[in-house]
């Protein structure tokens, strides 16, 4: 990734709504949301709802496809990881024990949850 590409993605989420919009679709993987749905979950309008996609879109953070009446949006997590691994590459500079932490903290957080069992 390009210097340029972290800071179109970086300045997109930036914006507090932009973040609250990419934090939503994050939950709604894979199926993603329709943008009227985003618009209605976040309170915002529909045509400043459709501004903020926009940005997203150009910054490579969510991707949009028509199913009939509506334009369902999702987040795309392959661009966001390139994002956050440009940002983490040289972090340890040699040191694995610095980003130790960090790393553990990113692999709790999407640790898979355990399955409970059915009561016969």
């Amino acid at each position: 990734m390009e210097s340029g590409d972290a800071i179109l993605a970086l300045a997109a989420l930036a914006q507090p709504t932009r973040l609250d919009v990419f934090r939503l679709l994050v939950k709604h993987e894979p199926q993603g949301l329709a943008a009227g749905e985003i618009a209605r979950t976040l309170a915002v309008p529909q045509n400043t709802m459709s501004s903020h996609l926009a940005i997203l879109s150009r910054a490579g953070l969510v991707s949009a496809q028509r199913l009939s009446r509506s334009i369902v949006y999702r987040a795309d997590l392959k661009r966001f990881q390139s994002v956050v691994l440009f940002m983490l590459r040289d972090c340890c500079d040699g040191r694995p024990e610095i980003c130790a932490p960090l790393i553990d903290d990113l692999t709790s957080c999407c640790r898979p949850k355990p399955k409970r069992k059915a009561h016969v």
